[in-house]
């Protein structure tokens, strides 16, 4: 495994760790995501380049504008629980309530 490969899957184990035990408030399980599209998005840009081919050139780009689409929706998920529950926590979040 070079240190590359291993600094990516790394960052993106990271990610998913914190993802999977540090659920307290939704902006970090927002930054978790974030850092785990990041991760892919630089492993899939620079396997794009080892190749040196045209048709994988645009999925690192595909990948991050999926990536933006995905953080503006969180973050607007993010004000709007903010707004009506008043916190970010997810234990106060409930989903049978309106």
């Amino acid at each position: 495994m070079t240190p590359v490969h291993f600094s990516f899957t790394s960052a993106f184990m990271l990610g998913l760790m914190g993802l999977a035990f540090h659920r307290t408030h939704l902006l970090s399980a927002l930054l978790c995501l974030e850092g785990m599209m990041l991760s892919l998005f630089i492993a899939l840009a620079l396997w794009a380049m080892q190749f040196e081919s045209t048709v994988f050139s645009a999925a690192p780009m595909l990948l991050l504008a999926f990536s933006a689409c995905e953080a503006s929706a969180g973050l607007a998920l993010l004000v709007a629980t903010a707004r009506t529950h008043g916190t970010d926590r997810l234990q106060n979040l409930n989903l049978l309530q309106c």
